[in-house]
């Protein structure tokens, strides 16, 4: 697959390491750019990232291939009504959010119905520093990239965003929207949660300084996704969060039942609860 010319509306980390994957492996012949931020997309073109910018969704869109919508969750309906009729008829629509359900509402509500040439999509990878300078080519190499085309979806649309995908090393799954959402709220959703409650409870302790001075390697490893974007955080969890709340209610329950084997002293209950999550930690990790 080669595409002549991609739109990427949203110069940052996840669109960045997509134009870097796609240049490199030859894919793509012309990469435009769009983003608010006039000096992200400067920097992008200093970078090598794409080739010119737009300073209008639309413009970069304008005799596109594909158009990657890479901006936050909260930016997709806006930016969607800017690129009504901006878009060429075998033009196809992606995105890269975490959260589907809220995306294709967004997408809908921005076009006025749903564009049978959109398929979402969200690469299962990141860092924790956002910005088209911590973008890299091989972000996606042998991560799991989940599209959910919705019902009406045209197949040649949803075979080339697989192909996008793959040529940026990506190992590309189907799933449903709703689906998407459950999992993805139980295994990245609420993790970035906890990494941010926890930093942010510490750091109000009196001695907090102390704290982070003294934190171990386990420390730094558990909150390190607490200095991800907080917009496209913030983002997600209003555009979740039902999925978000029901999995974090049950993780309270289990925390509170923790809480109570300590203060019973029940070594017993405690050794079985430790056991176990060892257990299913170290079965998914090899």
């Amino acid at each position: 697959m080669t595409i002549d010319r991609l739109a990427l509306i949203g110069v940052g980390l996840i669109g960045g390491s997509l134009a870097l994957a796609l240049r490199q492996g030859g894919a793509c012949r012309e990469i435009v750019g769009y983003d608010r931020d006039r000096a992200s997309l400067e920097r992008a073109v200093e970078l090598g990232v794409i080739d010119r910018y737009e300073t209008s969704a639309c413009a970069a869109a304008h005799s596109a291939d594909i158009v990657v919508l890479a901006t936050p969750v909260g930016a997709v309906e806006e930016v969607c009504r800017t690129l009504r009729g901006c878009l060429d008829e075998h033009a196809v629509l992606t995105d890269v959010g975490s959260v589907k359900g809220g995306v294709v509402q967004a997408v809908t509500a921005g076009f006025g119905h749903l564009p049978p040439n959109f398929v979402p999509g969200h690469p299962i990878a990141g860092k924790e520093r956002s910005g088209v300078e911590a973008a890299s080519a091989d972000l996606f190499v042998g991560r799991r990239i989940i599209l959910t085309p919705p019902p009406g979806t045209m197949p040649e649309a949803r075979a080339r965003v697989r192909q996008l995908w793959e040529r940026a090393g990506g190992v590309v799954e189907e799933m449903g929207v709703d689906h998407h959402d459950e999992v993805l709220a139980a295994t990245s959703h609420l993790p970035h949660l906890l990494a941010f409650a926890l930093v942010g409870s510490l750091s109000r302790l009196g001695e907090r300084d102390e704290i982070f001075r003294y934190a171990a390697g386990g420390f730094r490893d558990f909150t390190r996704i607490a200095s991800s974007d907080p917009v496209m955080w913030r983002d997600v969890c209003l555009n979740n969060r039902d999925a978000i709340l029901d999995v974090l209610n049950h993780f309270e329950h289990d925390l509170h039942a923790l809480g109570e084997a300590i203060a019973a002293g029940d070594g017993a209950r405690l050794l079985e609860l430790f056991r176990h999550a060892k257990q299913s930690r170290d079965r998914f990790s090899h």
